[in-house]
């Protein structure tokens, strides 16, 4: 079942990589001197992406878990 293990290291380098997106897009917008609304409207844009990363990572590191408990 080693391949559980290398799917699912895909799956949350995927939602890692959305993460690190994430965390980019808003330093840009408060790099950019943005008003209170604006900013507050870049951050709503921001949270399901950052919430669905998030969701990706944890679903990819079960599936680690579950390729290194068949395996074993």
């Amino acid at each position: 079942m080693d391949f559980l293990i290398w799917i699912g290291a895909a799956i949350s380098a995927t939602g890692l990589g959305g993460l690190l997106w994430c965390i980019a897009r808003v330093w840009r917008a408060r790099k950019a001197g943005l008003s209170e609304e604006a900013l507050r409207a870049e951050l709503q844009r921001v949270v399901p992406v950052n919430t669905g990363a998030l969701l990706l990572s944890v679903l990819g590191l079960m599936v680690v878990v579950l390729g290194i408990v068949f395996s074993g």
